[in-house]
């Protein structure tokens, strides 16, 4: 074909259609009009012919589908309004020309341009035609429609991008790949971080480096790479190895991952740094195992407390004393008392640490919580020649709270003032109302606190020891307690002091009682009246438990009989008929529980009247002795008031 050919077939009908174009190369194809009708029945694609300048000289189906022209509107015209307004202007439709005449083919991928203005996304392939000279006549163009394909790929690409990202800026987990054999092939920045290895470093290293050498000689890496191809995915937690040597407890899971045709690809492996979280869990079982030992160590303080204070009971029941005797029981009752309050302090510090701390919340008169702090504080005062003085307001100043818990906090804090000041001076209790606040303050003339203790001292076992005086140890635990009591409540306390040798004051903040706040409890009940003579079981296998309290009780014009343990009550029991029956609840082979439920089915004590004694005094406690039958719960050691309220309603049970 010549290029008058060429130029003749453009302005011709449909005889000009049937011309091919050569391959590459050159080469001429022989018209065929079989051909021709093929070519112009495919939609799918553009297939037309240019002249050697760029027209265009014939147009099928999937052109016209395609660009949107008809025939008669394209044909002529020149192949560059195809194409983008930046590619016309860097010569890119000369540019394919050129290419495909010096290598006789050219193909490309991008913008293309329909009549309506829109744009798709083409593969492009032009043939240089030849004649027989070698000549280049025109150009066959064949144009395909890739828009959807390249969305897919695009947002294909987007897709793996966005995940790519995402697990590059992962700083907590190590997120990574290995290949089949368990060598590194990708690392993001948390392996970095966790791990202390960079990319570099450690991509085509085997994953085993990362296990604590006796595992990684025992083989655990492979085992675990075994199973994640056998079931699909493998969990473990453990210690694991960084760069620099340290270990670091640590979860991992590694999941097998496969191709579309089930070929295993690698393993993608996560791993989490739980060093923190591990130690935050051995602090917590560390604690609760603090919480048992607490609450152990008071029951058992408090079973050879119960004897003494018996012993002490009886002694002060006791006429004719000499003033030598007289002084050592009163000694040995102070102390006593002292012993029982700080096994008392650390049972509230376990029940705190546990959360088990129940408030029994009414009206409370702010001048009654420093009366009775003063009057509980007593003994302890008296003993230093202290006095102390309590500042109340005109008006009465009433707080919602528990008045034993607070009467505790204030009692606390007097026992600390006492502590740390000399013997003889004052110790000032004033109390007020600020910013709707009940304020309380415990000022003193002791020693004082440094600036640097201030905050330190409200810590468990936390004691200030510069300067302390032989005899002013303690557990570090009453100031713990007072701030974990005063928060209950909603309030705060401070300590302040002005410098060595110059006091302290402790300042406690509670909320003021509303206006509708319930009113509380009447005063106290008349006067105990005179018990008549009972019999009284003791069932206890402290031996000087048990002996010291039947003492007591004989001098108190009771009737006592003996039992060391459960099978001995048992056989007392019927023939004694007590009113009144004290169980110890932790005896050997039958236990308090056991016994009760033995002596209540004997028909001969339906009318006894039962109490549990035990080290334990939580509200669980007695809701459990409730449960099992008991009238009373008595915690030991037993406070003398405690037990002639006990007697007296022992009493109006069988006058009853």
């Amino acid at each position: 074909m010549t290029q008058s050919e060429v130029s003749s077939s453009s302005a011709t009908d449909e005889s000009a259609r049937p011309r091919q174009p050569a391959a590459a190369g050159g080469a001429r194809v022989p018209v065929s009009v079989d051909y021709s009708s093929l070519v112009q029945a495919i939609s799918d694609y553009a297939i037309f012919l240019l002249d050697a300048k760029g027209h265009i000289v014939s147009w099928n189906a999937g052109a016209q589908k395609l660009k949107g022209y008809t025939e008669s509107e394209i044909v002529g015209q020149h192949f560059s309004r195809f194409y983008t307004e930046e590619a016309i202007a860097r010569g890119w439709p000369t540019y394919e020309l050129e290419q495909a005449t010096l290598t006789g083919r050219f193909e490309d991928e991008g913008w293309r341009v329909r009549k309506d203005g829109t744009t798709f996304w083409s593969n492009v392939v032009i043939t240089a035609i030849r004649n027989a000279s070698g000549q280049v006549t025109g150009f066959a163009k064949i144009t395909r429609d890739l828009t959807a394909q390249r969305e897919y790929l695009e947002a294909l690409r987007q897709s793996e991008e966005r995940f790519r990202l995402l697990v590059d800026s992962v700083k907590d987990y190590a997120i990574f790949m290995l290949d089949p054999q368990g060598l590194v092939i990708s690392w993001n920045a948390g392996a970095a971080r966790i791990k202390g290895y960079t990319h570099d470093e450690i991509v085509g290293r085997h994953f085993s480096r990362f296990y604590v050498p006796e595992e990684a000689a025992a083989g655990k890496p492979a085992r675990e790479l075994a199973i994640a191809r056998q079931i699909g995915t493998v969990e473990d937690e453990g210690w694991r190895v960084r760069k620099d040597g340290t270990t670091f407890w640590a979860n991992v899971i590694i999941t097998a991952v496969y191709d579309e045709s089930r070929r295993l690809r690698g393993f993608a492996k996560i791993t989490r740094d739980l060093t923190e979280r591990r130690r935050r869990e051995e602090l917590e079982r560390s604690g609760e195992r603090m919480r048992e030992f607490l609450a152990t160590l008071a029951h058992e303080l408090r079973n050879p407390l119960a004897p003494v204070r018996n012993a002490v009971g009886v002694m002060q029941l006791e006429s004719g004393l000499s003033p030598v005797l007289a002084r050592a029981r009163d000694l040995i009752d102070r102390q006593v008392t002292h012993l029982t309050r700080l096994v008392d302090d650390l049972l509230d510090i376990g029940r705190i640490m546990a959360d088990k701390v129940e408030l029994r919340i009414s009206r409370v008169d702010l001048a009654e919580v420093i009366a009775r702090a003063i009057e509980a504080a007593r003994p302890f005062t008296d003993a230093r020649e202290q006095q102390v003085v309590a500042h109340v307001p005109d008006e009465a100043v009433q707080v919602r709270g528990d008045m034993t818990r607070l009467v505790q906090v204030l009692q606390n804090l007097l026992h600390n003032a006492s502590k740390f000041s000399p013997s003889g001076s004052t110790i000032d209790v004033h109390g007020r109302v600020d910013f709707r606040m009940a304020v309380l303050e415990v000022r003193d003339q002791g020693r004082g606190i440094p600036v640097r203790s201030l905050d330190k001292i409200f810590e468990l076992f936390a004691q200030e020891k510069a300067g302390q005086e032989l005899g002013e140890g303690g557990l570090g635990i009453g100031l713990t307690l007072c701030k974990s009591l005063v928060e209950m409540h909603g309030g705060s306390i401070v300590a302040s002091s002005e410098g060595a040798g110059l006091g302290s004051t402790f300042t406690l903040s509670l909320p003021l009682a509303s206006a509708q706040a319930e009113a509380g409890e009447g005063g106290a009940g008349a006067a105990a009246a005179e018990i008549q003579p009972l019999r009284v079981l003791v069932v206890d296998d402290n031996r000087d438990s048990a002996d010291s309290l039947a003492m007591l009780l004989e001098l108190k014009g009771h009737e006592v009989r003996l039992a060391y343990d459960g099978e001995q009550a048992l056989q007392i029991a019927p023939r004694f008929a007590p009113h009144l029956a004290l169980i110890d609840l932790a005896m050997p082979k039958l236990d308090g529980y056991a016994t009760l439920a033995a002596l209540r089915a004997m028909p001969e004590l339906a009318r006894t009247m039962y109490a549990a004694m035990t080290g334990f005094g939580h509200a669980s406690d007695l809701d459990r002795t409730r449960a099992a039958g008991f009238h009373a719960h008595l915690v030991k050691p037993v406070e003398m008031a405690v037990l002639d309220a006990l007697l007296a309603r022992a009493d109006a049970r069988l006058s009853g």
